[in-house]
């Protein structure tokens, strides 16, 4: 009975030493990415003190906008601050361009007291397959001539400068899909190699977005349950090892590709993981709080990987809605946010990783405008031109809750007339000429909204954001039938 007493308080030692470490280094805290892709955003001062009441200890930016870093301003919350992939030409040419970027938008900020920068993201998934190369001879340089501009600054010991890449530029093979198998890809891979090798120079940290909702979105006959991490009937078996998620297969097979590389104790950052809410047939809030919910207690547990222990450093993708996001690769991108656009919280999440049911604090003092929506007149009897009107609504708005498997895909033809209206109604900031559509709307005080799909009424501030390549995401998204507004026409 001692014996067993002892040995019950040598466990309990050992695991406060352990909680004692993920505290003292920060590792335990979660990040989460802020987005800004949106027509009505919330002020970021309120944004700044939710993330705080919900302990969120680090935060991901993807560029470096004056109000966000000015209310962090004290808040001790851990940056990683970005700079998107159109300015990397120029950061990879002139390196007075890269030392004027750092000037303005970090050493400014990086006094006591300030803005707790950690990391400079140069660029954002430069190598994805889609950009057909176009960042790969400038990543480098762009990455070289921030450092070196953050060493020149002072800052160089405190804040590493890293890139962000895709989970797409390692894979195993299909004749042996098992994480050991696993290596950078052939035409890339030098390149790669390259930049590891500046990073572990500098100390920097391998950051990659990892994400398991592609995997099932991308291939019917996925299995279901290795998407999540609460079991899986049929474990992948590699060697000695069993994997039962795909985020554990994912993290090894990279770990697996840094050790052929010469590199297997490089430190690893998740950019992004997540699941998104809506958009699609398996983007539901319920699969999205069962992702994350599993997600945290695994990644913060320390017992890691099956070839890589401790703590994983993750930001969670995202914090809020962005309605504004290209949908070419799915309707499912405007839906990653924990937090609805107005700031409240779509479920439950503990981010402690105790796995409690835990609310989420919604960001406070959210203004709206009035209760009021735009939908089809009942009595607009000539609908020959309701298409058309749909059409222009979607447009110009956020329609992606009406694609197939999304929450709003049941309504019937007058109810997506209604829904798309509504959107651009709101959209427009709700101006009375915006509800007209060729005598097809009407203004109404009651809610059109029901159980399943929710007719939003827009935040009263806020300015819209028009995005250059907006027009032609939606035209894409159009022909690739996220929006399905031929059914006005069968």
């Amino acid at each position: 009975m001692v014996e067993a007493k002892l040995h019950y308080n040598y466990d309990l030692l050992i695991m406060f030493v352990v909680l004692m470490s993920m505290v003292s280094n920060g590792s335990s805290s979660v990040g989460v990415n802020w987005g800004t892709m949106a027509t009505h955003q919330l002020p970021p001062d309120k944004v700044v003190k939710m993330l705080k009441e919900n302990g969120f200890g680090k935060v991901k930016l993807f560029e470096a906008d004056e109000k966000i870093l000015g209310a962090l301003i004290g808040s001790d919350i851990e940056v990683m601050l970005a700079i998107p992939n159109f300015m990397l030409q120029k950061m990879s040419e002139d390196p007075g361009a890269a030392a004027s970027w750092v000037d303005v938008n970090v050493t400014s900020y990086s006094y006591n007291g300030g803005v707790n920068i950690k990391y400079v993201a140069v660029g954002n998934e430069p190598f994805l397959r889609s950009y057909n190369q176009s960042f790969l001879h400038l990543t480098l340089p762009a990455l070289k001539n921030i450092q070196e501009a953050l060493n020149r600054a002072g800052l160089g010991s405190q804040i590493k400068a890293t890139v962000p890449f895709n989970a797409d530029i390692y894979n195993s093979p299909d004749s042996n899909p098992v994480p050991s198998a696993g290596d950078f890809r052939p035409e890339i891979r030098d390149l790669t190699i390259e930049i590891i090798q500046y990073l572990h120079s500098n100390d920097a940290p391998f950051t990659v977005n990892i994400y398991p909702f592609l995997s099932l979105y991308g291939n019917d006959y996925f299995p279901v349950d290795f998407a999540f991490f609460d079991g899986s009937n049929k474990p992948v078996k590699d060697g000695n090892n069993l994997y039962t998620n795909v985020f554990d297969a994912n993290f090894d097979t990279l770990v697996w590709s840094l050790s052929k590389a010469g590199y297997p104790d490089m430190k690893i950052i998740i950019g992004e993981v997540g699941w998104p809410t809506d958009g699609d047939k398996t983007a539901t809030v319920d699969n999205a709080k069962r992702f994350n919910q599993g997600l945290l207690p695994h990644v913060l547990s320390g017992n890691g990987t099956p070839i890589r222990k401790g703590v994983i450093d993750v930001y969670l993708f995202s914090l809020i809605d962005e309605n504004t996001k290209s949908i070419a690769p799915g309707c499912f991108e405007r839906h990653w946010g924990i937090f609805e656009f107005d700031g409240k919280p779509k479920y439950e999440l503990d981010l402690s990783g105790m796995q409690k049911d835990k609310g989420l604090v919604a960001v406070e003092g959210v203004q709206y405008m009035l209760k009021r929506w735009c939908v089809l007149n009942p009595h607009a009897h000539n609908l020959e031109d309701l298409a058309k009107n749909i059409d222009y609504a979607c447009s110009l708005s956020d329609c992606t809750a009406l694609g197939y498997g999304s929450s709003c895909n049941h309504l019937s033809v007058k109810g997506n007339a209604s829904y798309a209206f509504n959107m651009y109604y709101q959209v427009k900031s709700q101006q009375t000429w915006d509800c007209d559509f060729d005598g097809l709307a009407m203004l109404t005080d009651k809610d059109p909204s029901d159980d399943q799909c929710q007719f939003p009424v827009m935040i009263a501030y806020g300015s819209s954001i028009v995005l250059p390549g907006k027009i032609l995401s939606i035209i894409l998204a159009i022909l690739e039938g996220c929006i399905v507004f031929l059914l006005l026409v069968s």
